[in-house]
């Protein structure tokens, strides 16, 4: 019966999954201009040096195929929130450099808009094999809006389109939904990537099935708790949102962060897990600083010690070990938010020690693992076992919206 669940599931997540949209094979593309949607929004320092270069590599399967295709490509993406406006700072001048590096010294040329004669003028001097990269299509209102002016005027840069950006899947922003409907269309092959493999394990999982969920606000991600309480065995959730999931529970949670508002809301997610035989487990202790001063070190206490004038930042490590023997007897796992506060040692201790415990599992193949969403990757990268689990997603609001069972625009665009 829960079987049947988690096929139903399956498919309202994935109306797209066998293979009812086309990829880049089906697409005509020597000489052409080939316009590809990425997500370059990638993390910087202030003085522009990228921090974590997994959107770029992620999209080289597909630059690299359409290169050797003669393909004249056309790079489309967003940088931060300029909000229609152009911000010298969020300019995406600067990745030309490190994309050419990428491609092995393929030419990269910029233009200065993404619409109008300056995108039109570097698209048409491009030749075969080329990349050029337009700029911020958030400098333009239109893009956010799904402006059909907007996507008109896009459109009309390249003859076929290609949506490479699972991440921004969830948007029904013009270069996502707008510019498809009017261009020959496909997948690229990082979003095909993501399609296959979030469809192979959520159709139809090996069981028992875990999810563990982290994060700050209950808030953000009561869809995602509720659809999952109806479909996982085993759901974990640490982070501020268990914290308030405690305070529902009647525990004192001190200072830390906490949704008082929400109480009744996550009553009914604990209700309807509870109706649905989903094993919620919360923390059983917790590691705590005094006034919420992080450089304080931490104290672990019981959760039925928890001291008034504390903040908890990190599971304990007694639940940390109820959550490692509980995963132990499950074949499949979802992942999404770290379980405490991960950038500040040694508040990183029960996600780095969870984390490493899927890990091993996976490459013992006893384990099926998938993580996305905020701040999983930096989470996983700093605990060094991303490349371990059977696949980390780099979207954030689209795994998240996924996972919560909604159709996403992007991918419908496709299959139009």
């Amino acid at each position: 019966m829960l079987l049947c669940c988690w096929v139903d599931w399956a498919h309202n997540l994935r109306p797209v999954t066998e293979n009812l949209y086309p990829t880049i094979d089906e697409l005509e593309v020597e000489n052409r201009l080939v316009l590809v949607r990425v997500d370059l929004n990638v993390p910087i320092t202030n003085d522009f040096q990228i921090t974590d270069f997994s959107r770029l590599q992620r999209i080289l399967p597909t630059l690299q195929e359409l290169s050797a295709r003669r393909a004249r490509i056309v790079l489309i993406s967003h940088f931060g929130r300029p909000k229609g406006r152009k911000v010298t700072d969020l300019s995406l001048s600067f990745l030309g450099e490190p994309l050419s590096y990428l491609m092995g010294g393929v030419k990269i040329a910029f233009a200065p808009d993404c619409i109008g004669n300056a995108a039109e003028a570097a698209a048409n001097a491009a030749t075969p094999g080329t990349i050029t990269l337009l700029e911020n299509l958030r400098f333009h209102k239109g893009e956010e809006e799904n402006d059909p002016n907007f996507s008109a005027k896009l459109a009309s840069v390249g003859e076929v389109y290609v949506n490479d950006a699972f991440s921004v899947s969830h948007r029904s922003h013009a270069s996502v939904v707008g510019v498809p409907a009017l261009l020959p269309h496909a997948a690229g092959r990082s979003m095909q990537g993501e399609l296959e493999s979030l469809s192979r394990v959520l159709r139809n999982p090996a069981k028992p099935v875990m999810a563990i969920i982290g994060g700050a606000k209950i808030s953000t991600k009561l869809g995602l708790l509720g659809n999952l309480s109806e479909h996982v065995d085993v759901l974990a959730i640490g982070g501020g949102m268990a914290n308030t999931l405690l305070y529902a529970s009647g525990f004192e949670v001190g200072i830390s962060i906490c949704e008082p508002e929400m109480v009744d809301e996550a009553r009914h997610i604990l209700e309807r897990a509870r109706k649905n035989s989903c094993e919620v487990l919360l923390p059983i202790d917790v590691a705590t600083v005094p006034n919420g001063e992080v450089d304080t070190p931490p104290q672990v206490v019981s959760i039925n010690e928890m001291p008034r004038n504390s903040a908890i930042l990190d599971i304990g490590p007694k639940s940390s070990e109820l959550l490692a023997r509980r995963l132990e007897a499950c074949k499949t796992l979802v992942w999404n938010g770290p379980l405490g506060l991960f950038e500040t040692p040694p508040f990183d201790a029960s996600t780095n020690f969870l984390a490493g415990q899927a890990a091993m599992m996976t490459e013992l193949g006893t384990l099926t693992s998938i993580a996305g969403g905020g701040d999983t990757l930096a989470a996983l990268n700093r605990a060094n076992v991303s490349s371990s689990f059977t696949y980390v997603s780099t979207a954030g609001g689209a795994f998240l919206e996924w996972l919560e069972g909604k159709i996403l625009p992007g991918v419908e665009a496709l299959q139009n």
